[in-house]
């Protein structure tokens, strides 16, 4: 059945930082005017700046603002919008915010509330794509309780593995078991990590790989039966299973391994009757593949695989919201060159990565031939730590992988940031691109793992 044309002039933007004002962009170019929620210390960033209009929806605490449905509610009603956009993290892939949207007339932009239920919970996801005859790895097909049960299927599914959150994603609270003693105690910590994050303690058991890679497929579907991908992503190179570095195509990925990633996202977002933007991830060792999870949500990644396709991922994203076809097919996706992505963090990596604020008494970003810059960051902003440690994405391309990384280097070695007590990823970020492994696309998802890292002065 067709999706239903609905009108869309004015979109309230749920979130903050780089992605608001992303969402912002998108909406003055396509001539849809754009309302920014935002709390107490956010009254003055660059996407309250941007939106044609902006609403003060509470206080630093999260808690009563950005994951406060009814003041976000009340704040898009207000402002005349027929359509919110969670943009990523916060109530992104809340399914309940989904519903309470449609509930109150408004659309959600992303998937239907019982798609992202569903693909939300890593139990279910898993069962659905094993069911399609997509490879999963080894575990329990139910959330496991008790130290009995933990005991019983960590003996049959064999360690090391890794303790998940059921209804949680982008690595947080997962436990990873090398040592059977160390099985009970991993199993409790992840059950709190579990309820801090994600408000459900609920966990499953999954067999560990180690040395292998994280690889995700880009995929867009629309409410006419169209679905698309548009090329893989590697994200190996993590620090607590947080994403560092993107890049597109996969380093050395064989071309059978890409089509089947490919073919299995595809297949995994017709079964689940996804419609926007997504993605469905996962493990790859040599030739074998297996699935681990889909974001039902654009990612922070989303410029790499934008600047190597030419594609516009929130224009589309906001298109079959409306109802519309998405506007090009799958022979139209023709991925060009090496896109790379670098996430600037204020985060100290000499501290283990711990989150660092302030004034920023100078934000400089490179420029120069095919390079983008993705922030909220200028001279003069607080770095609070009251949200996410993202701070910019630094996104090149290059006809080849060389040439991008020689560009990246450039640029992030351009890159000036200085600010009282304000350190950043910057550093170590410059020394990994310079390391012979991963200039050689060898790196795998344990690479910084124990790995020395360099100072992170401020820039």
């Amino acid at each position: 059945m067709s999706a239903r044309r609905r009108s869309i002039d004015t979109v309230f933007v749920a979130n903050r930082g780089e992605i608001a004002l992303r969402v912002v962009r998108a909406c003055k170019e396509m001539g849809i005017r754009s309302v920014v929620g935002y709390s107490v210390p956010d009254a003055d960033t660059a996407a309250v700046r941007a939106a044609d209009t902006a609403v003060r929806i509470g206080p630093a605490d999260g808690r009563r603002s950005y994951l406060y449905p009814p003041a976000l509610i009340e704040a898009a009603l207000r402002s005349g919008a027929q359509a919110v956009h969670p943009g990523y993290g916060f109530l992104a892939e809340d399914p309940e915010f989904a519903e309470i949207c449609a509930q109150n007339g408004l659309i959600f932009v992303g998937p239907e509330p019982a798609v992202m239920a569903m693909l939300g919970d890593k139990v279910l996801a898993r069962r659905m794509m094993s069911e399609i005859g997509v490879p999963v790895l080894p575990g329990t097909a139910e959330p496991v309780a008790g130290d009995r049960a933990v005991l019983d299927e960590a003996a049959r599914i064999g360690l090391p593995l890794i303790i998940k959150a059921a209804a949680g994603g982008g690595g947080r609270g997962m436990q990873v078991v090398t040592d059977r003693d160390a099985l009970l105690p991993g199993y409790r910590t992840a059950r709190v990590s579990a309820r801090e994050y994600f408000g459900d303690d609920r966990v499953y058991l999954e067999r560990y790989w180690e040395q292998v890679r994280h690889v995700e497929v880009q995929v867009l579907a629309d409410g006419h039966g169209t679905v698309l991908h548009l090329g893989e992503r590697d994200c190996s190179v993590q620090r607590r299973h947080q994403k560092l570095i993107e890049e597109t195509p996969g380093p050395g990925l064989p071309p059978s391994v890409a089509e089947r990633l490919a073919e299995y996202a595809v297949r995994g977002a017709r079964a689940a009757g996804y419609t926007g933007a997504g993605t469905f991830e996962f493990l790859v060792a040599g030739d074998e593949i297996a699935f681990i999870e889909a974001n039902c949500r654009i990612q922070v990644e989303h410029p790499v695989t934008e600047v190597a396709t030419g594609v516009d991922l929130v224009r589309e994203q906001l298109l079959v919201a409306a109802g519309e076809r998405l506007s090009f097919g799958q022979a139209d996706v023709r991925p060009r060159g090496t896109a790379i992505e670098c996430r600037v963090n204020a985060e100290d990596p000499e501290r283990g990565f711990v989150p660092s604020g302030g004034r920023l008494d100078e934000f400089a970003p490179p420029g120069g031939p095919f390079v983008r810059v993705d922030t909220h960051g200028y001279p003069g902003a607080t770095v609070t730590p009251d949200y996410d440690s993202l701070l910019a994405k630094v996104i090149v391309w290059g006809p080849d992988r060389d040439q991008a990384l020689n560009r990246m280097e450039r640029a992030l070695g351009e890159f000036r940031i200085a600010g009282a007590g304000v350190r950043t990823t910057i550093p170590l970020l410059l020394d990994v691109l310079r390391d012979p492994r991963f200039r050689a696309g060898a790196c795998t998802t344990s690479y910084l793992d124990g790995r020395d890292v360099v100072g992170a002065s401020p820039n």
